[in-house]
């Protein structure tokens, strides 16, 4: 395909794709960023790039993001990028030179714009196999299917920060937003600071994460739904000193085998591992539950670390909508949090408060000048 390199010269569209009543023009105009990606297409690490409406790298098209560049999102909902089922995105930055997606609003915030999406054709969980869901903040874009190997590219050395614009509260966008991804997508050192909604979320599909750090999100650090099966390994999140949230129960970790509990019978529940994890409260906020395990979902967490703040459990297995999944494992060592030890109906879960996890490595992270 063809390999497109935008330059500061560009002064309009280098794609012109109309939809059928012609009234829908995507471009790329200057270094603005919107509209459709049908093609094979570079950006340049000299330009700093301005997010004006929404991206979607279509079936077919590839954006490709080099080290060190910046790209910059107008405030509002519609402002962000999504990797639709087909595309693939490919930001690739190095430890000194990450890719930088951030707001350009001039006192940037949380929920300032939207975030990345990426849609793919694994499995997520459904009444059967291969099932489709619909993305929140789209419903006409799919995702899912039975590919559990696919590939949507490239993440490595990303940073996401003031993400999470809201529409209403059933929908909004969070940092990084996993639609049926497929373990053949590499996603590793991801840095998400100061979004709204979750720091990351997991509807169903295969992939696996690795080295990932969130800082104060508005909701869930690490949130899973609709039948996750990858694997979290070195992740670490933390709500600094000050930190306090708009939401009603944010957690460490919240885990459902199916969307809102609504599939209690689905086929594909949520059955997946994290691993060396730390979870900090430095605030004075209560945590609703450093661990929430619930409506099928079987989790398998080992080297877990939570230290300090008050919690309402430090382990929950219950819901409403049904409890974990009886195969779930958690080991977990406490540190100065005060809260109720464990919340379960007797139905199932081997939870152990260890003593001696260590929890993330902290050192893989000492390209994002976090001060842990």
């Amino acid at each position: 395909m063809k390999k497109v390199l935008f330059a500061l010269t560009v002064v309009a569209m280098l794609f012109s794709a109309c939809s059928s009543d012609e009234e829908d023009v995507n471009f790329f105009d200057g270094n603005e960023l919107k509209g459709d990606i049908v093609e094979d297409v570079s950006l340049s690490a000299t330009i700093e790039y301005k997010l004006t409406g929404t991206l979607s790298i279509k079936d077919g098209g590839i954006l490709r993001i080099p080290a060190g560049t910046v790209i910059k999102a107008n405030k509002g909902f519609a402002n962000y990028v999504i990797v639709e089922q087909g595309g693939q995105i490919f930001a690739e930055g190095t430890s000194g030179k990450p890719v930088k997606f951030t707001s350009g609003a001039s006192s940037p915030a949380a929920a300032d714009w939207g975030g990345l999406i990426i849609n793919g054709y694994a499995p997520i969980s459904g009444a059967t196999s291969g099932t489709e869901g619909q993305t929140e903040v789209n419903e006409d874009l799919p995702y899912g299917g039975n590919v559990v190997a696919d590939n949507s590219g490239v993440l490595t050395y990303v940073i996401l920060e003031y993400t999470g614009a809201r529409s209403n509260e059933d929908v909004e966008h969070n940092g990084l937003t996993l639609n049926g991804v497929g373990n053949g997508t590499r996603i590793e050192n991801i840095y998400i600071p100061n979004g709204a909604d979750d720091g990351v979320e997991f509807f169903g599909g295969s992939v696996n994460v690795k080295n990932l750090l969130v800082v104060n999100p508005d909701d869930d650090m690490f949130d899973v739904t609709q039948g996750w099966t990858g694997t979290l390994d070195n992740c670490y999140g933390v709500w600094e000193s000050g930190y306090t949230s708009t939401e009603s129960d944010p957690r460490g970790v919240e885990a459902d085998g199916n969307l809102d509990g609504k599939g209690e019978d689905h086929v594909d529940q949520s059955n997946f591992k994290i691993k060396n994890m730390t979870i900090v409260n430095e605030s004075a906020y209560e945590m609703n539950d450093v661990i929430k395990i619930r409506r099928g979902a079987t989790a398998t967490i080992t080297n877990a670390l939570a230290i300090g703040g008050t919690t309402g459990d430090m382990v929950d297995l219950t819901d409403s909508r049904g409890g974990a999944n009886a195969a779930t494992s958690i080991s977990l060592t406490v540190q100065d949090v005060t809260g109720n030890q464990l919340k379960e109906d007797g139905n199932g879960g081997n939870v152990s408060f260890a003593t001696g996890n260590t929890g993330a490595t902290t050192s893989v992270f000492d390209w994002t000048s976090y001060g842990f």
